[in-house]
């Protein structure tokens, strides 16, 4: 019964950390979601229901080999909301 008592917490602690959900965009303004990013310097912002990414505020987010691409997810209140960048492969040059 001890055992119960000590475990049964720490379950409740993992569970609570689990269910944590990410930031939407689409529930957010563009300044606010562009905020997080730049704040943050790298995160996970969701973009729908099912559909999240991985936003950086720079290359040094990236890691090596890596370069950045402008992104742009739809929040509240634009469209096409510019929050900073995705970290992509270089690609190598044709011919080599």
């Amino acid at each position: 019964m001890l055992k119960l008592a000590v475990i049964l917490p720490m379950l409740l602690i993992v569970t609570e950390a689990w269910s944590q959900s990410r930031p939407v965009s689409t529930a957010m303004s563009c300044s606010r979601a562009a905020g997080l990013v730049a704040a943050q310097g790298a995160i996970v912002l969701g973009t729908g229901p099912y559909t999240y990414d991985r936003y950086v505020s720079g290359t040094n987010r990236c890691a090596l080999g890596e370069t950045i691409e402008p992104a742009w997810v739809p929040t509240a209140d634009n469209p096409q909301c510019f929050v900073g960048y995705q970290c992509r492969l270089r690609t190598q040059p044709q011919g080599r």
